[in-house]
């Protein structure tokens, strides 16, 4: 059974940082494409980053610069850093590997 636990959302002020961490089981971890999403209030779900297998990284083009994907392994996990956070940002995170999602992470981003 393939199970994704995401952690590390919370609510930040603008212009602040969050890592969140997904941690998978059920599935090979080091040969997936690992995918991050975010839905926002009243929004479609979007993707915001994948990692690849072999290290390929894709970003939504908006977000580069400012996220940064990773995994581990070892660990069975993907990371999403975040900086420069800012109040658009403010949805439910998910990772997702094909058709798998986690129950999600909230982040808020506000003063």
């Amino acid at each position: 059974e393939v199970r994704l636990v995401e952690s590390g959302g919370g609510w930040v002020q603008p212009g602040e940082s969050l890592r969140l961490s997904c941690v998978a089981s059920g599935f090979p971890f080091s040969t997936a494409t690992m995918t991050w999403y975010r839905q926002a209030p009243g929004k479609e779900l979007e993707g915001v980053s994948d990692i690849y297998s072999d290290g390929r990284i894709y970003y939504k083009p908006s977000l580069k610069g400012r996220f940064t994907i990773s995994r581990d392994n070892a660990k069975n996990t993907v990371y999403l850093q975040m900086n420069n956070l800012q109040p658009e940002d403010t949805a439910t995170y998910y990772c997702a590997q094909n058709e798998h999602r986690g129950q999600g992470t909230q982040v808020t981003v506000s003063y």
